[in-house]
């Protein structure tokens, strides 16, 4: 039996102003998607940039494959983890290509950059996005949404084992949210890779997540499938206001009363 994609035992979350969260443990399999959801402040991003090596981890332990992160070069585990940041930083002048074939960077090896497999794989993704006619405009150029759109294919062109994302609806439209995570979950199911989203959006975690991590911000959590974790009574705790629930006969949304 194969070793799920990534396994998260007794990992404390720490910021400056002391714990987090209490130890977290979960494993997440080929195929699936795991919501982080929670208040501000509550470890979402700080869960999200420990899994993929920004921060040490300092007590407990977080493994691909069976690898421990603690043991994985820079390159091996940016070919690891895909990783998606709520705001990024300000980039050097560069077009959208250009900005997209740095997600190829993990792979590259010595003397050998940019093969014609990277230009197929950067100019899919850009079509996947809609972006094959902004490609040689400058990124400075473009609005928020579009800019996220470019992170997101460059993510895709990354190729990692799990994409790790961070508000990845921020500055999209509606029908680019819906778009993009859509694209997103039919490469985790065809690729049979995995996802982890941080997202303030219960219905958007409803709608494309298989499991769901649930941060009370007093310290405790829940894990388990969508479904299980996902109610009136559990959100309304976590987000600290009453959160109501429509049941329709595609699926359950949820909306504060």
């Amino acid at each position: 039996m194969k070793s799920p994609l990534l396994t998260v035992s007794e990992l404390s979350l720490c910021s400056p102003g002391g714990i987090l969260c209490e130890p977290v443990s979960l494993s997440l399999n080929a195929g699936e998607r795991l919501a982080i959801l929670g208040k501000n402040g509550t470890g979402k991003t700080t869960l999200l940039h420990t899994l993929c090596g920004l921060q040490p981890v300092t007590a407990g332990a977080v493994s691909f494959e069976g690898l421990d992160l603690r043991e994985l070069s820079g390159q091996q585990t940016a070919r690891l983890c895909g990783m998606l940041f709520q705001h990024e930083a300000e980039p050097m002048p560069a077009t959208v290509y250009e900005v997209v074939m740095l997600g190829r960077l993990p792979h590259a090896r010595q003397w050998h950059w940019e093969s014609r497999q990277d230009h197929d794989i950067v100019q899919q993704s850009l079509k996947l996005l809609n972006l094959s006619s902004l490609a040689t405009r400058d990124i400075h150029t473009l609005s928020g949404g579009e800019r996220q759109r470019v992170a997101i294919a460059a993510v895709l062109a990354q190729q990692p084992r799990v994409f790790m994302l961070d508000e990845p609806s921020n500055h999209l439209d509606i029908a680019f949210q819906i778009q993009a995570l859509n694209l997103l979950c039919e490469r985790v199911s065809q690729d049979n890779t995995a996802l982890i989203m941080a997202t303030h959006d219960i219905n958007l975690a409803a709608r494309f997540c298989t499991h769901v991590l649930l941060l009370n911000g007093k310290g405790g959590y829940r894990f388990g499938d969508t479904a299980s974790v996902l109610d009136s009574t559990t959100l309304s705790d976590a987000f600290e206001c009453r959160v109501d629930m429509i049941v329709t006969p595609e699926r359950r949304l949820f909306f504060p009363a």
